[in-house]
């Protein structure tokens, strides 16, 4: 995890947040691991379980559950159960995501289907999602029979929008769709990224350390713009990240033609021979893409402007957060956890992975 330091953070801030983020990251990957059985077996299970999670990674679904958590002045262990499953659900969504885009690489390091096969890595994703069910029963013991069943509800209401959402995306993919506008982005990231993310984290959290729905409610359109600015910047990553700090291939979601911000600005910027020439190579497989295709995509972006776009786009909806956190949520008292929730704001887009 790296934190550029800018000037919408005051100085010592990035550390301080990088310190924050590390803190709840080593809590929620701590239980994480407790929670995998050792009887499984090691070889073909136990260690693709514990694959994607014990690589380096920002831990930013859990850290948001934790913080909203204490922001109602919980503590942040009453949330770990409910952290831990929201990650864990978080690292099941990234093997089968993989594997539904022939992704090559994650957090620097082969995907899980390329070092193990696609057989294995599937079986992981599927026990990652049922190790979750534990963690969330656990909640009863300790937050009681009511808000564990306000957490399930929550959470299936997020893994539904997760699942629609990546439905949206390889429904774009399979059908050639390209009549498309920004707004059929934000839906679609919103509903694959944006729940699971950001809202319902914050949503889980803030239900744990005792808030109204009301409040509760307050984090919707918070976490829809966090949610929106963390994905653009991203996807800004995947072409213009350094993919040592960035683990993804460079340029990968232009080899697998995903829609994104920058991609639907170019195609509605094209025209002609351009434009067909552009879809042309789009629409072919991954696997039939040349490097030389890819990089004039990439140049294409930069000569319409394409990037810029994406990052004025970005930066407008984490303004947008930024004054919702000042509004609808300025009932929230002073401390670190609120501190900490607002700072979040810049760094998604400013950070460097």
């Amino acid at each position: 995890m790296s934190v550029q330091h800018h000037p919408a953070l005051h100085p010592g801030q990035d550390d301080w947040l990088s310190h924050r983020l590390g803190e709840y990251k080593a809590l929620a990957t701590q239980e994480l691991v407790r929670r995998v059985p050792r009887y499984l077996k090691r070889d073909t299970l136990r260690d693709l379980i514990l694959d994607y999670p014990l690589r380096p990674g920002k831990g930013l679904r859990p850290a948001l559950c934790m913080a909203a958590c204490e922001a109602f002045g919980g503590r942040r262990r009453d949330a770990l159960y409910s952290a831990v499953a929201i990650e864990l659900f978080h690292n099941a969504f990234l093997v089968h995501d993989d594997i539904e885009d022939g992704s090559l690489l994650r957090r620097g390091l082969p995907t899980l289907h390329a070092r193990y096969g696609v057989p294995l890595a599937l079986n992981a994703g599927d026990a990652m999602n049922v190790l979750t069910l534990r963690a969330l029963l656990d909640n009863f013991s300790t937050l009681g029979v009511e808000r564990t069943q306000r957490i399930f509800e929550e959470i299936e209401w997020m893994v539904l929008q997760s699942v629609e959402g990546q439905s949206i995306e390889l429904g774009w993919v399979e059908h050639a769709h390209w009549d498309l506008v920004e707004s059929d982005y934000y839906l679609m990231s919103l509903k694959k990224t944006g729940w699971y993310t950001c809202i319902s984290p914050c949503r889980i959290g803030a239900l744990i350390g005792g808030a109204s729905m009301r409040a509760i409610n307050a984090f919707n359109a918070f976490g829809y713009h966090l949610g929106i600015a963390f994905q653009i910047q991203d996807d800004i990553l995947n072409l213009k990240g350094d993919e040592a700090l960035y683990g993804k291939e460079n340029s990968g979601d232009l080899a697998e033609g995903k829609r994104t911000v920058m991609l639907i600005h170019l195609v509605r910027q094209t025209a002609g021979r351009e434009r067909e020439a552009l879809i042309g190579i789009l629409n072919k497989p991954r696997a039939e893409k040349t490097p030389d295709e890819v990089r004039w995509i990439l140049a294409c972006m930069e000569q319409h402007g394409s990037i810029e776009h994406a990052k004025r786009v970005a930066y407008r909806f984490a303004q947008r957060a930024r004054q919702l956190m000042d509004t609808r949520l300025s009932f929230l008292p002073p401390s670190e956890a609120k501190r900490f929730l607002r700072a979040l704001v810049d760094y998604v887009v400013y950070r460097e992975l």
